[in-house]
């Protein structure tokens, strides 16, 4: 079979113009237009297409989840630059995980863009999950073959770095501000409720942490635990930078 698809893909191009235009929505709300139109058409070729590793998405998408790490981890140096390892890398998971990426995808309506045989359950919500994870990576790994890491980095830049804070919510700032203090010696951070605002039905929560006597910018949410979170990240922000 190999070969087979892009020979397909190459016949249908001279019958049908529309097949090569199928990614139009999708270039313009990336802001990239493909040189090679081949490599967007690998980028959403699933596997039960074909198996051969040049004709569907897995290699574009080993390639993207590398990208996609080296330019995270650079914007996560200049948004932090006294933060250590840890912290860089917790924030960098987040970002890169599954679930976030899916959501990425869906931003994009990326599914729509799928090719894919009738046997794979896409009503199945965690395959679903895992193909928008997936695609996000293959179109970053193949924006990178066409055009180079500038194109990629301006994507992921639009699109999951752009929503950061969003995949930030997941992490226990809470936790990770005990460890911190305790990894340097410090008492236990203390969190005071200050002022709880607004109708029963739509209360906001304000939290102080302090620490050693220190006080740090006050946590707002719309419930203890949500501000206690706010707070603590407020308080390593501080403490980090």
């Amino acid at each position: 079979m190999a070969g087979l698809v892009r020979i397909i893909s190459f016949f249908k191009s001279l019958l049908f113009p529309a097949y090569i235009t199928r990614f139009s929505n999708l270039t313009k709300i990336i802001g990239y237009r493909f040189n090679k139109t081949e490599y967007l058409e690998q980028a959403f070729t699933h596997r039960s297409v074909s198996s051969e590793p040049r004709e569907n998405y897995e290699r574009l998408e080993f390639l993207g989840d590398a990208v996609i790490d080296i330019i995270i981890s650079r914007e996560l140096m200049r948004y932090y630059p006294d933060g250590d390892e840890g912290l860089l890398t917790k924030k960098r998971s987040a970002l890169v995980q599954q679930s976030f990426l899916s959501k990425i995808g869906n931003m994009l309506n990326i599914m729509d863009y799928l090719i894919v045989e009738p046997n794979v359950d896409l009503e199945n919500e965690k395959v679903v999950n895992k193909q928008q994870a997936n695609l996000v990576e293959a179109l970053i790994g193949a924006l990178y073959l066409d055009g180079g890491i500038k194109p990629a980095k301006t994507v992921i830049i639009n699109t999951i770095w752009k929503h950061r804070n969003e995949a930030w919510k997941t992490i226990n700032y809470k936790g990770q501000l005990i460890e911190y203090c305790h990894a340097h010696g410090i008492k236990n951070p203390k969190f005071h409720l200050a002022n709880v605002s607004g109708p029963d039905h739509q209360k906001t929560f304000e939290i102080h942490v302090s620490i050693n006597g220190n006080e740090y910018p006050t946590g707002i949410g719309t419930d203890k635990k949500t501000a206690e979170q706010s707070a603590a990240q407020n308080a390593l922000k501080s403490l980090i930078g």
